[in-house]
């Protein structure tokens, strides 16, 4: 028990650098940036924002109401809350709103603290790509998101998806799956298994 909150608390830890960071990236941005399309199809970079806001108030019934509205289908849920909130919300307060959430440990119900960590490390990239900023991951909540992204299922099916390919980071020790490998940094390797980068491109950045 002691060693799972231990595990925990260093989670929580990346999670506050990973939320820090992000707001001084998006705290520089002129206000034309924020309506840039992230790597998230259909997705601004304030839509990206405001969803990293919201995933710390869900509640039962927030999810259940909002749910319905999006007729059963949790994508349309996720991406239609995340549009709402942006549209309504000044640029200055959906910041203020992301940097309150610092510190925060609340999470969604059927969710992990390292769900909070794995969306926060491909959700930064989503934004920072696009923008052309070099947002760094690292290493170790890099791996720690690979295992998790690897494991789930849904949404991302890494698994399904990549069938027929070896991956191995480079910069920590974690490998998984067989066949055609595909080596690189564990942030290079998240951006595939998360659907960011297609498995024909290798993680150095290189084409097969």
């Amino acid at each position: 028990m002691a060693e799972l909150d231990t595990m925990n608390d260093t989670i929580w830890e990346a999670v506050a650098e990973e939320r820090s960071t992000l707001v001084e990236l998006l705290r520089e941005l002129p206000e034309s940036a924020w309506d840039t399309a992230s790597l998230c199809e259909g997705w601004r970079v304030r839509d990206v924002a405001a969803h990293l806001v919201l995933a710390t108030r869900v509640t039962i019934v927030s999810l259940l109401v909002n749910l319905i509205r999006a007729r059963g289908n949790t994508d349309r849920l996720i991406h239609d809350t995340a549009v709402r909130h942006a549209d309504r919300t000044p640029t200055a307060a959906l910041l203020a709103e992301l940097r309150a959430t610092i510190d925060s440990r609340a999470i969604p119900v059927g969710t992990t603290p390292i769900d909070r960590l794995m969306d926060l490390l491909v959700h930064g990239q989503d934004i920072a790509v696009p923008l052309g900023i070099d947002r760094v991951m690292p290493s170790t909540p890099a791996r720690l998101a690979l295992d998790r992204v690897w494991t789930m299922g849904a949404p991302f099916h890494a698994q399904d998806r990549l069938v027929g390919y070896a991956l191995t980071a480079t910069d920590t020790a974690w490998a998984a799956g067989n066949g055609t490998p595909i080596t690189g940094t564990a942030a290079a390797l998240l951006m595939i298994v998360t659907g960011r980068r297609s498995p024909a491109e290798r993680a150095d950045g290189n084409s097969d």
